[in-house]
């Protein structure tokens, strides 16, 4: 079965990726939130506020050595046809960025655990949905039923997204407080930019954080590491390699691997700002199959956990179905 939507073009530039309005779009308050954060107020100085952030991401990151989606091309389209519907049903339901980031961390974490059969695209849909509605779960006050996540031509029944959810809880080992690049906003906007600081800089830095996720896999570069580079790149796109190694000195506790690895998600940054970003920009063929007619979706645990490398694989039943949106399934 194929996808109702038009699936075809996935070769879409920054702006499309982002809200097409003024700095609104963004969210007054997300923006206020980073530009009113001040962590003296938990009684610890900026530099005991960033350590702690440092040694709860060293406890939850998990690098991604064994990551497969860079060597599978049908994957690489799938994951920014998922980043594009997720972004656009972010907006729809004016969720944070901050949301919107920690779906797509969620999605590369289960990716780097799970194997999913080749061009299933209908399972990369429904694991979108159900990351963006976990994100949801962790971040808004006011979160969507199942049933109102726009799912662009497919049908998936409440039940189905929920065992989904549950397999994303069950392979991330439910720690879902995940963090973010967002948490080092407020204290990297203080480091690196002083007196510079503006709704501007926030907007632009979070604009960027959310570019980025289109061109690295999330799991290659602790959260700290994407924020500095997003922050420094906000603050001056031209940034001399001696200018930043001066800023990046003012965090103690980094060192040169790390400095390295801001320097690289910068000029990648600064490749995504001048429009010549090295990600290739490939269409979903219309003539690969989301699925066949299989019947509704329903979770094989028991073939999840077969082994594909050091991942399990993602596997449904054949006697389940995913229906388009434009036909009538029952429950």
């Amino acid at each position: 079965m194929e996808n109702s939507s038009d699936t075809s073009e996935t070769s879409y530039s920054l702006p499309s990726l982002l809200c097409q309005e003024n700095e609104a779009c963004f969210g007054e308050e997300e923006q206020d939130q980073y530009m009113n954060l001040d962590p003296c107020l938990f009684s610890q100085s900026e530099d005991e506020y960033i350590q702690s952030l440092v040694k709860r991401e060293a406890k939850s990151f998990i690098s991604s050595d064994n990551f497969s989606i860079t060597n599978q091309s049908w994957l690489k389209r799938a994951r920014l046809d998922s980043i594009k519907w997720v972004l656009n049903t972010r907006a729809f339901f004016g969720f944070q960025y901050r949301t919107a980031y920690l779906c797509v961390a969620y999605f590369d974490l289960f990716l780097s655990r799970r194997s999913i059969d080749k061009e299933k695209f209908w399972a990369i849909r429904l694991l979108s949905v159900a990351c963006l509605s976990l994100a949801a779960k962790m971040e808004e006050l006011r979160v969507p039923n199942l049933s109102e996540f726009p799912v662009e031509g497919f049908y998936f029944d409440n039940k189905v997204i929920r065992r989904m959810e549950f397999m994303v809880l069950e392979t991330l080992e439910w720690k879902m407080l995940s963090i973010t690049p967002f948490d080092f906003i407020p204290c990297f906007v203080n480091k690196f930019c002083g007196e510079s600081k503006s709704k501007e800089l926030i907007s632009r830095t979070m604009e960027l954080l959310l570019a980025i996720t289109r061109e690295i896999n999330l799991m290659d570069h602790r959260p700290s590491v994407i924020a500095a580079a997003a922050v420094l790149a906000a603050f001056d796109g031209q940034l001399t390699r001696k200018t930043m190694d001066y800023k990046m000195s003012l965090i103690s506790l980094w060192g040169s691997l790390e400095n390295e690895h801001i320097f690289s998600c910068y000029s990648l940054l600064q490749e995504i700002e001048m429009g010549k970003s090295k990600t290739p920009k490939l269409p979903i063929s219309p003539n690969l199959s989301l699925s066949d007619t299989l019947s509704s979706i329903d979770v094989d645990e028991g073939s999840c956990t077969s082994a594909v490398g050091n991942k399990r694989r993602f596997i449904y039943n054949d006697s389940d179905e995913i229906c388009q949106s434009e036909k009538i399934c029952h429950r």
